[in-house]
């Protein structure tokens, strides 16, 4: 307070200005006309009458009713009330204190005085968060560094399970399950556990900088994974990954992982586990134990507090699960055909040569060019398979344009009639030629790294063994079996020191 009466001093008996003031003293010229207009308010207009207030009284004039002043008043708020319940959606300080207001009439705290209080009380009580996490808004997710080992029961090998955990921000409940590998398909399933077990979603996800949630983390714009912001829209949430080292970002599943590495992962460290389901089973049953666990530090469990505020603000789930499908880049060859997953899809030929993108899942795939959908096909599985629906295809099966199998015959011609009886062979081999385009020019392009004998041969070999495609006759090539003559039945004979010979047996 010897500062406060310093610039009582100065002004009244020095007469300076607000800003000399501020200059001398070292403060801000707001704070002295703040000073100045309060001592008025009181009706202080001399040094003298400073002098005769002792800085108690000066404290509560200048300061109105400070932390330390109206002891009356401060009996009347509730701090641990009011920490609570803004902790629920849509609650502020000036609903808490609008309300104190209409419960009692001699409560006569303003506002800012209010704030103020609660504040100072939050800073001080070392109950309370560094973040106040609003009921339903975020949910925190990671993987715990630890492992747990999988037995196979057939061949004994051991793989290592991936724990997955996710918490809710005010409660602090908690999900935890085990998966082979912490891939994409993996972490949306293990995201999708964990709504339907919370049996809601809150408003914002918040997953460490994992390859399988984030494609490129960067503090400012990371890049979402497509599938992993498509499974967010499914369920009404924002992904807003925490940024790159800053811990304090996503604590509560730091704690969480910690804790559940204390009280499950090490809880179940002599057990040995032979599939992926026993390992959760057990896994499970601890979490239910620590959600009911009581807090050391606060009033209630993650249990009791998720039911008692959490449950009711988290988003309704859809009446339909997230389909898991990933996304791909991929471009139509000439024989409007797409590639995913070693099987192929057609596409309106007119959009041969442009880039697409394929969004497929195990029960679909979907081509999308310039965000519109040009294509769905179903699903399949068996490397090889085409997948062609007519109205893709042009008119008589011919491209409008130069592309015809007489084109692709006088092409092969050019470097040898061996490679024109393969390109042919394969021709002939599908209902419609187009869609052998693909391989024939795989054949053809061959010649750009082997000679036209050497391809010829090759060619001629496949014919011969009924091996006509272009992997069979590339690998003729790689391991130039092309020089080498093809061996008729009874031709073949192995020398080996382990082999007796038909003399052994006579």
């Amino acid at each position: 307070m010897d500062l406060v009466r310093e610039v009582f001093r100065l002004k009244f008996e020095n007469k300076m200005s607000n800003r000399a003031i501020s200059v001398a003293l070292n403060i801000s010229k707001t704070t002295v006309s703040a000073y100045l207009t309060r001592a008025n308010i009181f009706g202080i207009t001399t040094y003298s009458q400073i002098q005769t207030l002792s800085d108690d009284e000066l404290k509560v004039k200048i300061f109105s009713a400070s932390i330390v002043g109206d002891k009356k008043q401060l009996s009347k708020i509730d701090f641990t009330y009011i920490h609570k319940e803004l902790k629920r959606k849509h609650v502020t300080l000036k609903l808490l204190w609008k309300e104190a207001a209409v419960k009692d009439s001699s409560f006569s705290i303003s506002y800012s005085q209010y704030c103020r209080y609660y504040h100072n009380w939050q800073k001080n009580n070392q109950l309370s968060m560094k973040q106040v996490h609003k009921a339903g808004e975020k949910t925190f997710i990671d993987y715990a560094g630890t492992t747990i080992p999988v037995v196979n029961a057939k061949t004994g090998e051991i793989n290592e399970a991936q724990i997955f955990v996710a918490a809710l921000g005010c409660s602090q409940y908690t999900y935890i399950e085990a998966t082979w590998t912490q891939s994409s398909k993996d972490f949306l399933n293990s995201n999708i556990h964990a709504f339907e077990y919370f049996g809601g979603c809150s408003e914002i996800l918040v997953p460490d900088n994992l390859k399988s949630g984030v494609t490129k983390a960067c503090r400012y714009e990371p890049s979402i994974n497509k599938s992993y912001r498509e499974l967010a829209k499914h369920y009404g949430a924002v992904v807003i990954p925490a940024r790159v080292r800053k811990p304090k970002d996503k604590a509560i599943v730091e704690g969480s992982v910690l804790i559940a590495s204390r009280w499950i992962i090490a809880a179940l460290r002599d057990r040995i586990f032979f599939t992926l389901d026993e390992l959760n089973t057990a896994i499970w049953e601890l979490l239910d134990n620590y959600n009911n666990q009581a807090f050391q530090k606060r009033e209630g469990s993650r249990q009791s507090i998720f039911e008692g505020i959490e449950r009711e603000t988290l988003k309704k789930l859809p009446s339909s699960r997230f389909e898991i499908a990933d996304w791909k880049n991929v471009k139509a060859n000439i024989d409007y055909h797409i590639e995913v997953e070693h099987c192929y899809y057609s596409v309106p030929f007119k959009l041969r040569g442009k880039e697409m993108q394929a969004h497929y899942s195990d029960n679909s795939v979907e081509i999308f060019s310039n965000g519109q959908r040009v294509a769905i096909h179903p699903r399949l599985h068996r490397k090889g398979q085409t997948s062609t629906i007519k109205e893709h295809m042009p008119k008589g099966h011919q491209d409008y344009g130069d592309w015809k199998p007489s084109r692709i015959i006088n092409w092969a011609n050019t470097l040898g009639p061996d490679v024109k009886n393969a390109i042919e062979f394969l021709l002939n081999g599908r209902e419609h030629p187009q869609l052998s385009y693909r391989s024939c020019l795989g054949i053809i392009r061959l010649e750009k790294y082997y000679s036209k004998e050497r391809l010829n041969n090759a060619c001629k070999r496949a014919i011969e063994i009924g091996g006509v495609s272009f992997k069979s006759i590339k690998s003729i090539l790689e391991k130039g079996l092309d020089s080498q003559p093809i061996l008729k039945n009874g031709d073949e004979k192995i020398e080996h020191e382990n082999i007796r010979g038909a003399e052994y047996f006579q």
